[in-house]
Parts: structure tokens; C-alpha cells; sequence
């Protein structure tokens, strides 16, 4: 009997993980299906205590659930309980063990495929909200040399960057989004996204970047935002938000199974998604 994975979310039918996960585990010779369970708040906790059943190997989770799930779980690993968000569930014969691996999948998505190690960088990100923490931790974790975070409201920074000192992660305040001196810029706001509502709305200023620079979106789709137009027309180099999404599917897909993730043919399932969508 085939065993089961999916995401949990609300809306979640624009999701890309069931075309690159289940293209991964028919790869893999497993017999798991991956389904989108759209999930109201409300229905959570029964959602949550569902993934226990011996069929189930575990869960994604997204919007406006990574926060929530968190109490319903019984232990937490990794980075999730430092982030305050988790972004996978692990059955683990009965027990709903939550993980967050879109940190950890941002730094090897820069790694991989931008060629980049954060390590002794300084780093600015654009957003201080649940994507931009994960990543703030993760990045503190691959050794960062510097972190700087500008938001539109001071104050949401401000609460994380107070938690990264906790941690010893250094970390500062950025006035304005400006690329100056950064080794590494990062977009964390919804800005540029498809049907976000501010899709041309520019979010930093790269006149005076470090030609060297690396300019990352984690948005993807489009494949290419305004941000990263702006940035290519200034001859930086860029890097999407799909391989931050497979690098998190793949560190889901080892956790729920132990096997090593065909990171290729996920890339492969989730482009020819991508492509079919705008045909």
C-alpha cells in the first residue's frame, strides 16, 4: 500500500512540491504519493494529529501554518525551534517530529548552484519577516561575516536582529536598501511575486553594489522578477528562488525517507511545471 506526504497550507492548490517530490520518490523506486491538503486554521489541529497514522511519512507545511503547527507537535529539531517556524513534519512511529528546512536549503541553493559559501560574507537581507528569519539563522550557522537587515518596519527588524545577538550571530541595521558593500543581497519581501500585488515595485537600489555582487530572489515565479532584472541591468549576477525551494524539498524528502534527493530530476519536474504554466 502506497504511503503517503504532502503539504499543509491554506490556499496551497499553487503549490510545486507534489510535482518535484513525487517525481523524486518514482525516481527512487518508493511507493509514496505526495498530495496538496489544503488545511483552514481550523481544521489544523485534526490535519496535525492525522500525520500520525502509520501510512503517513510526514508533511510540508506552509502559509499561515509554520508558526501554528508548532504545539501540536511533540519534539522539534534543527533550526525550527530557534526560527519559531517549521516548515516539515516527520512521523516518526507516532511521534510528529517538526524540522525547517528553508534555511538550510537557501545557504545550499548558494552554494550549489551560484557557487557561493556564505561564510565570512556580508549579507543583506530585504525583509524581516518568517523567510527572512530562517534564512538570517541559517546564514549565521554557515559562519556569515556580516548580516544586515532592512525592513519597511523598523521595528520587526529590530526584534530579529535582538534574537541573532542572542545567539551570537552579527548582525546589524540597515537605514536604507542600498547594495553598497554587501557581498550578498537577498529579497525576503513579496515584492516581484505573481499575484502579490506589487509586482514592479522596486526594493533596492543597486547603483552602487559591489560589482561582484550576488543578488538573490527568493520568489519564483516569475522566474526572473523585477528585482532581478534591475540587478542583471546593472551587471550583477542573479540567482531565483526556485533552488531555494527544491534544496528545502530536498532536505524534507532525506528526512522523511533517509535517501539521498535526486536533486536533479526534482529541478527537472518543477521547470517543466513552471514551463506548462505559462503555455
Amino acid at each position: 500500500m502506497s504511503r503517503l506526504a504532502g503539504i499543509i497550507g491554506h490556499p496551497v492548490a499553487h503549490s510545486l512540491s507534489p510535482d518535484f517530490q513525487e517525481a523524486a520518490f518514482a525516481h527512487c523506486g518508493l511507493d509514496v504519493r505526495y498530495e496538496r491538503w489544503d488545511t483552514p486554521l481550523e481544521s489544523l489541529k485534526e490535519r496535525v494529529a492525522w500525520l500520525r497514522n502509520p501510512s503517513v511519512v510526514g508533511a510540508n507545511v506552509t502559509i499561515p501554518h509554520k508558526e501554528a503547527v508548532i504545539p501540536l507537535l511533540d519534539e522539534l529539531g534543527g533550526l525550527s525551534a530557534r526560527i519559531g517556524a517549521v516548515n516539515t513534519i516527520v512521523n516518526r512511529s507516532g511521534r510528529l517530529f517538526g524540522f525547517n528546512t528553508d534555511g538550510p536549503g537557501f545557504v545550499a541553493a548558494l552554494r550549489n548552484e551560484a557557487a557561493f559559501d556564505p561564510a565570512g560574507k556580508a549579507i543583506l537581507l530585504l525583509g524581516a519577516g518568517g523567510a527572512a528569519r530562517g534564512i538570517a539563522f541559517a546564514l549565521g550557522e554557515a559562519r556569515a561575516g556580516r548580516i544586515a537587515i532592512w525592513n519597511r518596519s523598523p521595528e520587526r527588524a529590530y526584534r530579529l536582529l535582538a534574537e541573532l545577538s542572542a545567539v551570537k550571530v552579527p548582525a546589524d541595521w540597515q537605514a536604507a536598501p542600498d547594495g553598497w558593500g554587501y557581498d550578498c543581497i537577498v529579497n525576503c519581501t513579496s515584492a516581484g511575486m505573481s499575484g502579490g500585488g506589487a509586482e514592479t515595485e522596486p526594493v533596492c537600489d543597486f547603483a552602487r553594489s559591489t560589482p561582484s555582487a550576488l543578488v538573490v530572489d527568493i520568489v519564483y515565479r516569475p522566474e526572473v522578477t523585477p528585482f532581478l532584472a534591475a540587478a542583471a541591468a546593472r551587471g550583477l549576477r542573479t540567482l531565483g528562488g526556485l533552488p531555494m525551494l527544491i534544496y528545502q524539498g530536498a532536505l524534507a524528502f532525506e528526512l522523511w525517507t533517509g535517501v539521498a534527493a535526486p536533486v536533479d530530476v526534482m529541478f527537472e519536474a518543477a521547470r517543466k511545471r513552471l514551463g506548462q504554466a505559462h503555455l
